[in-house]
């Protein structure tokens, strides 16, 4: 099994916590890569890092990727978005050659089970294999010219044919796809992963990637944001609730921050107490953001229409500073 990540210094922490859920959960997998590319990890933390896959029996190999920007012809505006995260993008040039399949996790997951029968998936011809995000705004699928029946799917957890992605030169594609986006785009790889390779991504069940603000969606409200979403059967979602494989921490409510009242952030403090960090301290000064935050969280299944409406005007808001953006760059 061949796992890769991609990080910087400021995600380091929250690598070494995801590494380490991943070594101490797939303990009997007798062979287990691990890769990290790197966009700047100090050497201090590298050597932290290292510590942990070594304490499981495993080695850590970094792979250097300098100067993302340069890549895509120019200065890139990633938003609230680290542009490290387009080093995904990269894997296939950048892991040895003979890797053809690899599973790529974002740093802010912490895995709880075994991710063999990930591994084992089969992705019959798609390139990739990952989870659907039915809450993703209808702003977003009209700039990607994606329909309402289209499914779009969340980057952090990937299955990738590196085979058919070297082959297909897809990271090529993908990059020309983003140029003809980036003015709109709110989630850059992502959405362009999404727009360039619609119909090559094959969808996997929620507990492989199971977003945690997504405990307080009822099954019903995301298949009427998402049509596609039917597909997945209701068992799977209310399993993934309860037994996540991967626990993915989007959103704001997130564990590293004082105040989060995220209901599996535990689990995310338990590996963290695993670590060379341990003993870190949260992140404060957004105590009200995270009140509020959770406020929501909360009248999610009772008032989902209010949710909705809340998550459009933010939405807007951010599409209409991003022009403004990238307006002033011209």
């Amino acid at each position: 099994m061949n796992v890769a990540y991609v990080a910087n210094e400021t995600y380091a922490r929250h690598l070494g916590v995801s590494l380490c859920s991943l070594c101490d959960n797939n303990a009997d997998e007798e062979e287990l890569r691990l890769f990290v590319v790197s966009t700047g990890i100090g050497e201090r933390s590298k050597e932290r890092l290292r510590r942990i896959a070594g304490g499981f029996g495993r080695e850590l190999t970094f792979l250097d990727l300098w100067n993302i920007s340069s890549r895509f012809g120019g200065e890139l505006d990633t938003g609230a978005f680290d542009v490290s995260t387009m080093g995904r993008l990269f894997l296939g040039e950048l892991l040895p050659a003979e890797i053809e399949k690899v599973i790529y996790l974002d740093c802010d997951t912490v895995v709880l089970r075994p991710l063999k029968k990930l591994w084992q998936q089969p992705l019959q011809g798609a390139v990739l294999a990952a989870v659907q995000e039915p809450t993703i705004y209808p702003e977003v699928k009209a700039y990607l010219h994606l329909s309402v029946n289209d499914p779009y799917f969340n980057a952090g957890v990937l299955l990738m044919d590196l085979k058919l992605w070297r082959e297909e030169q897809i990271t090529r594609r993908v990059i020309e796809f983003y140029h003809s986006i980036e003015r709109e785009s709110l989630f850059h790889d992502q959405d362009a992963l999404n727009g360039s390779l619609c119909g090559r991504i094959r969808s996997l069940a929620p507990k492989w990637n199971f977003f945690t603000n997504y405990r307080y969606f009822r099954y019903r409200s995301l298949c009427g944001m998402q049509p596609s979403y039917r597909k997945i059967p209701e068992k799977c979602f209310r399993k993934a609730k309860l037994e996540p494989s991967v626990l993915h921490y989007a959103g704001a409510e997130r564990p590293w921050k004082a105040g989060a009242l995220n209901y599996y952030g535990k689990e995310y403090d338990r590996y963290l107490e695993m670590t060379p960090w341990a003993g870190t301290k949260k992140e404060g000064g957004e105590e009200l953001k995270m009140a509020l935050y959770h406020g929501m969280q909360l009248i999610t299944p009772i008032l989902p229409f209010v949710r909705e409406k809340l998550s459009r005007a933010y939405v807007k808001q951010l599409m209409r500073k991003r022009s403004s953006r990238m307006g002033e760059r011209k």
